[in-house]
């Protein structure tokens, strides 16, 4: 698939323990609490005393309760409060397994800070963009979404000349945003071998090398991973999966590429694109086959592998390909992969009905954190193209029609998330608390406390 860009759920387990801590220290009481490992903080004197809760967004002091039971389940509320914050811990390089390509070649998309809103929202933890746009970059500042971003092929044969112009870019794209912003990874390029340039081919390695060295330099590899995502063009065969291996003029190109990869513990990245698959041959593809719906599925008589869907036989053609070049260690991971809404007459399959079926399919394979056929313990994970309609890319219908949302940040359909809410919901939202009455509020019994307890937690999660 072309250069989309050049320009600009699995809980934490200390968590879980955690929250099974206070349950049992609920039981115990607040005396049996003090002396037990739950409490985390040192005994708070009871007495008719007022404790004001600072909470963020504007709600300013809340009195909590004067009697004695009402003070150990706010104490308990203080716990799970101090525990979440505590123990969610993030993954240096890819939380969770889904993540989203964040594309703007559009005039009519929502802003960043909305965006991150968005995203939280739908409880999304992994973005990749095609540049390293400042505003974004700034606009996901504490977000803790963890962002790759994407040094454009236009770069490409200036960054490889020498390692102070990867220095440069890397000063003035990367370094200023950092630790605020979590930029996990450079993409270096995008779908550069198997293309038109070849050029750009004999660029992609001595890049990738100097914006590793840079980093290296700065004390940034080991948070910072360099990469370059491939299309499907690098293979010269696919199908069955074990008969996949990279094209011969690409091979020369790929495998100094792999090697050093290999060294800095860098994945494959692949755009594994099902749909573009059935476009191009509807009549022997099956559509349920590329949709993950029940079909007979297809087995790979060299290894005796059975595939009931095509992402995974895709998956695994790029394992046996990194096997029979050499690096069998080499970790796959999908850099794209997405259905379109709309296409033009001749585009096989893009309407919302299968793009629904494929994102919601596939959005449930990865949360199931399993593997393929051929390497069931390696977990899958993807990265969806897009989050948005692009109104201004080229190329046929379909490129202006995979995303997840519209243009204002309405879904495009429902698989599971939802579109941006309006400023009114949240300062309604606020309201509600203020218009109850501190009185009203202190005179109900438990259910306040527990009630007020998730309002602060929503609050500090978004």
């Amino acid at each position: 698939m072309e250069t989309k860009q050049n320009q600009k759920v699995e809980k934490n387990h200390n968590l879980r323990t955690s929250s099974l801590d206070l349950r049992k220290a609920k039981n115990l009481g607040s005396t049996a609490c003090l002396k037990q490992k739950y409490c985390l903080i040192p005994r708070i004197a009871y007495a008719s005393i007022s404790v004001e809760v600072a909470v963020v967004g504007g709600l300013h002091n809340i009195i909590i309760s004067r009697t004695r039971k009402q003070m150990e389940l706010s104490y308990l509320c203080f716990l799970l409060v101090f525990s979440t914050t505590t123990f969610l811990n993030v993954d240096a390089s890819f939380t969770g397994t889904y993540g989203v390509n964040y594309g703007r070649i559009a005039d009519n998309i929502p802003s960043p800070h909305s965006v991150v809103t968005l995203l939280k929202a739908a409880k999304i933890k992994n973005i990749r963009i095609y540049d390293a746009d400042h505003e974004v970059l700034t606009a996901f500042k504490g977000s803790g979404i963890q962002i790759i971003v994407g040094l454009g092929n236009g770069l490409l044969k200036d960054i490889s000349v020498a390692e102070d112009r990867a220095m440069n870019w890397i000063n003035e794209n990367v370094q200023p945003y950092i630790p605020g912003t979590h930029i996990s990874g450079i993409a270096v390029g995008n779908e550069i071998l198997g293309g038109t340039d070849v050029e750009l081919w004999e660029a992609l390695l001595p890049a990738a090398k100097n914006v590793y060295s840079a980093l290296q330099r700065l004390g940034l590899a080991k948070s910072i991973e360099v990469s370059s995502p491939h299309s499907e063009a690098v293979f010269a065969n696919s199908y069955p999966p074990s008969a996949c291996i990279f094209r011969e003029d690409v091979a020369q190109y790929i495998k100094p590429l792999l090697e050093f990869f290999s060294q800095i513990n860098s994945p494959f990245y692949i755009n594994a694109y099902p749909f573009l698959a059935y476009k191009s041959d509807p009549e022997h593809i099956d559509l349920n086959y590329a949709l993950f719906k029940k079909n007979a599925g297809i087995q790979d008589t060299k290894t005796n592998l059975h595939y009931d869907n095509m992402f995974d036989a895709m998956v695994d053609a790029a394992y046996f390909a990194l096997e029979k070049a050499g690096f069998e260690k080499t970790e796959v991971i999908v850099s794209e992969t997405g259905w379109a809404s709309k296409g033009d007459q001749n585009e096989a399959g893009a309407d919302p009905k299968n793009a629904r079926t494929y994102n919601y399919n596939l959005r449930k394979r990865l949360t199931k954190k399993k593997g393929t056929p051929h390497r069931p313990k390696m977990v899958v994970k993807a990265y969806i193209f897009a989050l948005f309609n692009e109104n201004l890319k080229p190329g046929p219908t379909s490129e202006r029609n995979f995303g997840l949302f519209k243009a204002d940040g309405s879904i495009s359909y429902d698989i599971g998330f939802t579109g941006l809410v309006g400023p009114s919901a949240a300062s309604s939202s606020l309201l509600n608390y203020k218009g109850l009455g501190l009185r009203g509020w202190f005179q109900s019994s438990h259910t306040w406390v527990f009630t007020s307890c998730a309002a602060v937690l929503f609050l500090m999660l978004t």
